[in-house]
């Protein structure tokens, strides 16, 4: 039988303290592998939007795949007003626990941090988490105008420069910012008549009483199949499967002209990495999802997954692309 002896024991009772120390690391491991993970309740989808319409069908559509793929309920809550801001203060000022996100879009983190002064910061008060999609934006016009091309537009406008005023959804939007870039590269001059959103533009539009607008291509789809408007030039590096004989701003020789209306997932600031993980890849596996592509497909949207890093990105260049046009266009809103 073999025995310890004196001078073996420091030996030995550091061997079994090492044995005890591993011993509890692997149970540890286990306990924190056994742990319940995220999410463990309903998670809340906030849409910055009063319910109805594109963004808020996006969110909806959204919340239910998102369900089914991360095995928890996600409950969309709309809260509109103040151009998102009341819905972007809610989201920045939650737990960043996960169970509060928001439909992040062009207006609340691209346009408004662009031109006006935010009660949150777009960029410091959220965590990106990816990209949904995004629709082009589309020049239209009333079809009772002589015109049929975006060139024909620009003579025209040229050549009678009172005769021609656009409708917007409201200052600071990207139906304004986008017709403000447009009227810088190509020269020309029309009034700007502002409305509170974009359905009673729509409506002065296909009155006659303003000439042109620069909406969603999802929105002037209806309108643009019914001859009820005339479409020009999309924007975007290629043209749109929903509107494939309409060109692109790039193919018409302006440069520069990718501003779309995005949608995207964020949280608030400091949401775990390993939480912020899961998020974006059960968000691009629902981008995969046939069914759910053809849906956003048909109304205009190209899905574009992006890692939480390129998101982040997105959003950055977003909103020093709209800095710049309010800069040049001298556009500063209070």
């Amino acid at each position: 039988m073999s025995t310890v002896t004196n001078r073996q024991k420091p030996i030995f009772l550091s061997s079994i303290l090492f044995a005890f120390l591993g011993m509890a690391i692997h149970f540890n491991t286990q306990a924190q592998s056994a742990a319940p993970a995220y999410p463990v309740k309903p998670i809340k989808l906030i849409a910055p939007v009063a319910a109805g319409g594109g963004l808020d069908n996006i969110a909806r559509a959204v919340a239910e795949k998102l369900s089914r793929s991360i095995g928890q309920t996600v409950v969309v809550e709309n809260m509109g007003g103040g151009g998102g801001s009341i819905a972007s203060q809610a989201t920045a000022k939650a737990a960043p626990d996960g169970y509060t996100l928001m439909v992040a879009y062009v207006g609340t983190h691209g346009t408004n941090p662009a031109v006006r002064k935010l009660p949150y910061d777009a960029i410091k008060d959220f965590t990106p988490i990816g990209m949904i999609g995004a629709t082009p934006n589309v020049l239209i016009i009333n079809p009772d105008l002589p015109i049929k091309s975006l060139k024909e537009f620009v003579d025209y406008a040229k050549k009678n420069p009172a005769k021609l005023s656009y409708g917007s959804a409201g200052p600071g939007t990207l139906t304004h910012l986008g017709m403000e870039q447009f009227k810088l590269a190509s020269g020309i001059f029309m009034v700007h008549v502002p409305y509170r959103g974009v359905g009673p533009a729509y409506t002065d539009l296909l009155a006659g009483q303003t000439q042109a607008m620069f909406p969603t291509l999802f929105a002037a789809i209806p309108y643009i199949n019914t001859n009820r408007v005339r479409g020009l030039a999309v924007t975007g590096s290629k043209r749109s499967s929903a509107a494939p004989n309409i060109p692109t701003f790039k193919e018409l020789g302006y440069n520069g002209f990718d501003g779309q209306q995005w949608y995207g997932l964020v949280g608030p600031a400091n949401l775990p990495p390993a939480i912020v993980a899961k998020l974006n890849a059960e968000l691009n596996k629902v981008l995969a999802l046939p069914e759910f592509s053809e849906k956003m497909t048909s109304e205009a949207m190209t899905l574009m997954p992006m890692t939480p890093p390129q998101f982040t990105n997105y959003i950055k260049e977003d909103i020093a692309r709209w800095a710049k046009v309010a800069k040049d266009r001298n556009i500063e809103i209070e």
